[in-house]
This record gives structure tokens, sequence and C-alpha cells, in this order.
């Protein structure tokens, strides 16, 4: 059971919250063009801020502080300063806190503001004062960012030990009905959409072999006019969560940061903590997630910490899968 207090009521709130950052950068997004949206307005703890980010600051801190009120909290995001951290309310001992809630205010931002593909609001919640990890997170509650064009948004929620819930959402009429996420239940690639993530230029050609060899291993060679399995570069870490929730997709990886480590002068651009926030969502629909070494993912709950992780629809394809996957990391020197 969640050591979380009154955890079934701290949902029902952070529910609130995102709803009200959806509806303000929906809004936001149907007011302002393209150019508006997508200007570069900082480079802060995390990841570089697009004016978009900005929009959802105002209402994830007046949100939070009231919510703070009942729940004292460390807050971790972006767009808090350098560390990305924040006790709430104002004035409150970091040893007073009571949970510490990490939140990705929009995941999946450079999708959403050229109107591409929705974005995710993602929150998890740890029992505080910390440190933490994201092992420790005891709920969570991931909701969609719809396109302008789009009327319907998901909500997702789950509670340790407790199952998952999830309803579908009319922004207009506002009417809400109850939302069934079935994992696949294939037991093979074929047909199916399996991707290793390379979103950015430096390591595709890398990852792309990976990729090829993984899938050579598990369905054999290529017929003629015939495809083995499909990918898809979701740029969102939450949005590919939900994908394997849905039953869309049967496996993804983002490895970028067993080869991000060993770059001259740094790592680019990874995964990190809050994007991962929700992975309790996925675990208690039956999605099997670990590392890059099959372990549980245990980064600190920070917004600079690279993860890398692995997501198997079901433990048919995880067995399938993994040892392939294992042996093409390990041959590379990339895993031990």
């Amino acid at each position: 059971m969640t050591e979380v207090r009154d955890a079934e009521a701290l949902v029902a709130r952070i529910r609130g919250v995102h709803e009200a950052i959806r509806d303000e950068v929906v809004a936001a997004c149907e007011r302002q063009s393209i150019d508006e949206l997508s200007a570069v307005v900082g480079d802060d703890a995390g990841d570089t801020l697009f004016a978009v980010d900005r929009l959802s600051e105002a209402v994830l801190l007046a949100r939070f502080e009231e919510l703070a009120r009942q729940w004292p909290c460390l807050l971790v995001a972006e767009g808090l300063g350098k560390d990305g951290r924040r006790v709430l309310p104002e004035g409150t001992r970091p040893r007073h806190v009571e949970v510490v809630i990490i939140v990705d205010p929009i995941d999946g931002t450079r999708g959403l503001m050229y109107q591409k593909r929705p974005a995710w609001i993602l929150t998890g919640v740890a029992r505080g004062p910390g440190p933490c990890t994201l092992a420790d997170i005891e709920l969570a509650v991931q909701t969609e960012i719809p396109l302008v064009k789009q009327h319907l948004s998901d909500e997702l929620w789950a509670v340790r030990g407790q199952g998952a819930s999830a309803v579908r959402v009319n922004r207009f009429t506002r009417e809400i009905v109850p939302l069934i996420l079935r994992p696949s239940t294939a037991a093979t690639l074929a047909h199916g959409f399996a991707t290793i993530a390379r979103f950015f230029p430096g390591n595709r050609a890398e990852l792309a072999a990976i990729d090829d060899e993984v899938v050579a291993e598990v369905s054999g060679p290529p017929k003629p006019g015939k495809a083995q399995s499909f990918e898809d570069q979701y740029i969102s870490s939450g949005g590919q969560l939900y994908e394997l929730m849905a039953g869309h997709d049967r496996f993804v990886a983002d490895l970028r940061p067993v080869f991000e480590r060993q770059r001259a002068g740094g790592a680019a651009l990874c995964c990190h903590p809050y994007d991962l926030c929700t992975e309790l969502i996925a675990r208690e629909l039956g999605v099997l997630v670990t590392d890059e070494q099959g372990r549980t993912l245990g980064a600190p709950l920070d917004v600079t910490s690279d993860v890398g992780w692995i997501g198997y629809a079901n433990a048919s394809l995880k067995a399938l899968i993994e040892p392939h996957l294992r042996h093409a990391l390990t041959r590379r020197g990339l895993i031990d």
C-alpha cells in the first residue's frame, strides 16, 4: 500500500492542476503563431526552454503552492532555477516536506509547438522528505495536451499496487468517459511497432545498426515486398509510454545515455527523470520497463540526470528481445 497520505485525494488535486495547465497551453496554441511558441526563451536546468514552456509555469507554481498547503512538498521541475527545485509553501523547512513531486509540465514540447503531435503533462509523487528516486514514486498522473484541431484528451493515473485508471475528456463539452488501456499481448514484432529512439543527429547510424541487428535476430531475414515491423519516433517519453500502454507499440528503447556518456565535451540531450516520472502507470498496466542494464529505473528525482530506458509491452516480448538487445550493447562495450 502507498505511504503517501490521502493518495486518492492527492491524485484528484494533481488532475486538477493538469487540467488547468492543459487548458492554458491549448488556448495559447490557438491564439499564437508557431514562430511565437517556438522562440527560445532560456536554457535552464534540464533542457532548452521555449516560449510554449513558459505558458505552464505560472499555472504550475500557483496550483502547487495551493496544493502544498495540504501536502508540503519539494517541487522538482524545469524552469525552477538551476537546480530545478522549490520547497512549497514558501518558508517551509526542507525537513518538513511531506512529499516530493516531480513534474514535466510539457513533455513533447517540440511536437506540440509545431502542432505535429500531442504533448503530455507528467507528475510523479514520492514520500518525502527524500532523497528519492524513480523507484520511490508511489502515485503518478499523466494528461494529454491535445493539438488545436483535436477535441479529445486522455487522462491516466495510478497509485502503486492499486492498478491504473484512465478517462477520455471532451475539452469542448467536458464530457468524461472511461478509457480502457490494454498493452499489446503479441508475442512477436511481426507487423507491429518497435522503436529504438534516435531523435537527434550524432549517434543515429549506430542506433540504427543496433535496431537492425536486434530485429534480424528476433524476426529473421526480411522477405521480399514485406515489412517485418515498423517504428515511430515520437519525441516524447511520456508519449512513448502511452503508446506502450495503449497497445500501439510493442517495444521502445531510448539508449541515448549509453552513447552520450562517451561524447567528448559532454552529453547531448537525453531523457531525464521528469520524462519518466509516470512510468508507474505503465507498470501498473503490465508494461515492463527497465534501464539499459535490465534493472528497475532508479535515477534520482532531479532535472539533470540522464536516463536510458527500455519498455516491453509484455513478458513474452521482453523474453524475446532482451537477450539480443543486451548482446548488441555488450558487444559494442556499451553495457557490462
